[in-house]
């Protein structure tokens, strides 16, 4: 069976969708959706990481995490940089650690 065609322009008509025939945009839908922010998409959830970290707990004494903290976002981040230097001028001897 042919498709129905347009006879002025000669080109397939365009079957009409009962737009309330359209799923439900239910929140999974939106969960999973993409955000623009004008022409750019925005990337959802955690960035991905290094894939070199652990998870770990340790405690600190509370003004050091607090002074850490004052420095805004990024805290871990330079607190690990701090570590890494102290490393770094500090190199471990395994044998005796």
């Amino acid at each position: 069976m042919d498709k129905p065609v347009d006879e002025e322009s000669q080109l397939p008509k365009a079957v009409w969708i009962d737009p309330d025939d359209a799923p439900e945009l239910d929140d999974e839908f939106f969960e999973r959706a993409d955000e623009y922010q004008g022409d750019r998409l925005v990337k959802r959830g955690r960035p991905a990481g290094s894939g070199n970290k652990i998870s770990t707990t340790v405690r600190f004494d509370s003004d050091v995490i607090d002074a850490f903290r004052a420095g805004g976002p990024g805290w871990q981040t330079r607190m690990n940089d701090v570590l890494r230097d102290w490393l770094i001028k500090h190199p471990v001897d395994k044998e005796n650690f």
